[in-house]
């Protein structure tokens, strides 16, 4: 049996070995698709390893080596990166299920480059999850960047161009202009970079002083991944990615590395207490909901079904700031239990969009009248995925919202459960609203009887559904939001080490 701290090692480098056995099977895709799954297979058994270890009160740790003294690459497992670690590992499995059927299901070109990519990008999410400083986390933040931006680029086209210059010009501007001075700033004063209980800063910062504010602002938007306004251009432009790549983005490594990464900078380097006491976070608590209720009112008005769930998780990541900004225990456990819940509805979402494409090649939200009676299992996996993202029981997504309430309630701030409730209903509206279409109005023409993206006609019975392997995915995360909506006293208890500092 592996030990958790070398099993905390192997999560980061399996990826990696996986990465060269997709390389060396170029020529035979079969072997090159098992060589993933098997890939995919280890590295959730390791992340399975290391999250029953910090469960049962270790604490994996491994220094792999120092750069220069004071700067260590090392990893170390506490209960919000052990959390971050099993969904994205767990997820990458299903995501690549699903990127066989869609790949296939396109006849897509490079898609030797595209696996690769998918590799190398969950070896640097692993990174980011089990960073025991700053430091790490800044070199697999970057990594995670580099690694997917030919997965955004992947069509080659001037539009896939364009996306992709956008995606990485402002996620690299806000690391490089923001979070890495924010990291040096925070070294400069505290002398580590290391993540503390309590916070490495909250016996070095003078509380009556305004440096929380402006260090915790080059945090907030440093950390672009994240999507705060305005920094959020970047991921409805990553929308021209091919569907798998978008599932990934939303909902498994790139925008729930930001949002992981928020919360353990006010947990990990501010402290709750220092942001309590300051109220440093205030600002920054507004500017997430003005995202949350701005972003929700931009999808509803979007036509494109990509578009409009890229948007909605501008807005759903924007809880997760939130909670950390309250800076309340409660608020932060809805940050935490949001990046879980989040991660299984938005993905299904995704891949449910994907299912259409494969299966009628339709994009936009107006086409998708009828569609629901010939695809019944797609459309019935985006009910139950929107239900979750709206926050509605018996679903996963119900728990988050009710602790970010109970968050802003503990805060004094009554305003922000207003949002919250505004939000819902927003959610309601340019999600339900999809199903509804796809279920109880009248098909366009011909619109519940076109063939397949390749002309030919994927029928089971007399449904017209994508390929299984394009189906089956979605379905798995949707039963894993209802779950999730069981699991909330073992999550909770879980991840209560996490607020243990937390007034």
């Amino acid at each position: 049996m592996i030990s958790p701290s070398i099993a905390l090692a192997a999560a980061v480098g399996a990826p990696l070995l996986g990465c060269l056995g997709i390389w060396l099977s170029d020529k035979s895709p079969n072997l090159r698709e098992g060589v993933t799954l098997i890939t995919a297979t280890v590295l959730m058994i390791l992340s399975i390893t290391v999250f029953l270890a910090v469960g049962n009160g270790e604490t994996p740790q491994i220094l792999v080596f120092e750069v220069i003294a004071g700067l260590p690459l090392a990893f170390r497992a506490e209960p919000l990166g052990a959390m971050f670690g099993v969904i994205a590992s767990g997820l990458w499995f299903i995501n690549s299920l699903y990127s066989i059927g869609y790949m296939r299901g396109h006849d897509e070109q490079h898609q030797t480059r595209f696996y690769m990519s998918f590799a190398v990008a969950i070896s640097a999410a692993m990174g980011v999850a089990y960073a025991s400083n700053l430091f790490t986390l800044f070199i697999f933040y970057e990594v995670l960047t580099l690694s997917t931006f030919p997965l955004v680029t992947h069509y080659g086209d001037d539009k896939a161009r364009n996306g992709g210059r956008i995606y990485l010009g402002v996620l690299m501007a806000t690391s490089i202009g923001l979070l890495l001075p924010a990291i040096v700033w925070t070294y400069a004063i505290a002398e580590t970079t290391e993540f503390a209980a309590g916070g490495i800063l909250s016996q070095h910062v003078d509380a009556a002083g305004p440096l929380v504010g402006v260090l915790l602002g080059l945090y907030a938007f440093g950390i672009g991944k994240a999507a705060l306004m305005p920094v959020h251009p970047w991921l409805p432009n990553a929308m021209v990615a091919p569907t798998p790549v978008s599932a990934f983005l939303h909902a498994v490594a790139v925008v729930k590395a930001g949002v992981f990464s928020i919360l353990k900078v006010a947990v990990y380097v501010f402290g709750v207490d220092l942001l309590r006491d300051t109220g440093a976070g205030v600002p920054f608590m507004w500017i997430a909901a003005g995202s949350i209720l701005l972003a929700s009112l931009i999808a509803m008005n979007q036509d494109n079904l990509k578009a409009r769930l890229a948007y909605s998780t501008v807005s759903q990541l924007s809880y997760v700031t939130l909670g950390a900004m309250l800076a309340t225990s409660m608020g932060v456990m809805g940050g935490a239990t949001q990046i879980a819940a989040h991660a299984l509805g938005k993905m299904t979402l995704f891949m449910c969009a994907g299912a259409v494409y494969v299966a009628h090649h339709k994009t936009l939200v107006s086409e998708l009248n009828g569609l629901g009676r010939v695809m019944p299992w797609t459309f019935g996996a985006f009910f139950l995925g929107a239900m979750s993202i709206i926050g509605l029981p018996p679903m996963g997504g119900s728990w988050p919202k009710f602790f970010l309430m109970l968050g802003a309630a503990d805060a004094g701030e009554i305003a922000i459960i207003a949002v919250l409730m505004i939000s819902s209903i927003l959610n309601v509206i340019y999600l339900l609203s999809i199903p509804v279409r796809a279920f109880y109005m009248e098909p366009a023409i011909n619109g519940a009887k076109a063939q397949g993206a390749r002309g030919k006609g994927i029928e089971w019975g007399n449904l017209k559904e994508a390929p299984l392997l394009c189906v089956l995915p979605p379905m798995l995360t949707a039963a894993g939001a209802f779950i999730l909506f069981f699991c909330a006293d073992p999550l909770f208890n879980y991840l209560a080490p996490l607020i243990a500092e937390a007034g």
